[in-house]
């Protein structure tokens, strides 16, 4: 199905093909996530997960159909125009600037809103964090993996969004830190922002996870509660194979 039944949504793909050049990634994708909740895309490698956090970020142009943001039309936005909106993005890997502090990364990351707005607002974001809260003044080159995850998505967090896309945030991680920031946005969650995720961990990520969607080949095959899928034998043969075992039967799915 391409929604969730009685789901308020926040973010909407109404028939959405994206990609690079000639070559499309996503094909005609619907779906909806739902406001307040952590939504998962789970797949095959290539099956368009991450094209999605981009296309959604205005990383790419949507070639056809609509991106809705609370029923408003954001496809083709700037990303200065998403941020505005309250949409933050965490990409994959490491996105910080290793030579200059925690502090100044983090001045950084406020940049949009004007240095006192962002003075202010360090303190609040740094109680997420005490692990980097207690590395302040030190170059974020010097910080752990799990620390510099946590100190991206302080950046990001320093917008106050609505939206937060992640895109595979345990890639380097120890499997405490990895539960640490699953934590950190089941909380994010719980207070109202939306969380869009693409994890390869699925099984855990699922655990932390309100409804997962399924794509193949750019295209939707599944979208149902997180929890039934974890639960479902069935559902694991084929969708949980992932970066750690085989994608082999998900690709057959």
């Amino acid at each position: 199905m391409a929604t969730m039944p009685n789901a308020e949504a926040c973010i909407t793909f109404d028939k959405v093909t994206a990609g690079y050049k000639d070559f499309m990634i996503l094909n005609q994708l619907s779906f909806q996530a739902r406001r307040g909740a952590i939504t998962l895309l789970i797949g095959p490698n290539g099956a368009g997960k991450s094209t999605v956090l981009k296309t959604l970020f205005g990383l790419l142009k949507p070639r056809q159909g609509q991106i809705l943001l609370n029923g408003d039309s954001i496809g083709g936005a700037s990303q200065k125009e998403l941020l505005a909106r309250g949409i933050a993005f965490v990409p994959q890997g490491r996105n910080l600037f290793g030579q200059l502090s925690v502090y100044e990364n983090l001045e950084l990351g406020g940049i949009t809103l004007g240095m006192k707005t962002t003075h202010e607002r360090i303190p609040e974001v740094l109680e997420f964090f005490p692990r980097v809260k207690e590395r302040l003044h030190s170059r974020a080159a010097s910080l752990s993996g799990g620390e510099q995850k946590q100190l991206e998505i302080g950046r990001a967090l320093l917008l106050r969004p609505k939206v937060i896309l992640i895109d595979e945030p345990s890639i380097g991680l120890s499997p405490m830190v990895v539960l640490d920031v699953f934590k950190l946005l089941r909380r994010l969650a719980d207070q109202g922002t939306t969380v869009l995720m693409v994890e390869q961990n699925v099984k855990s990520a699922l655990a932390y996870s309100d409804d997962a969607i399924a794509l193949e080949s750019g295209r939707l095959v599944l979208h149902r509660p997180a929890a039934e899928i974890l639960s479902d034998p069935h559902m694991e043969r084929l969708f949980l194979g992932g970066a750690h075992t085989t994608t082999q039967a998900a690709t057959a799915a």
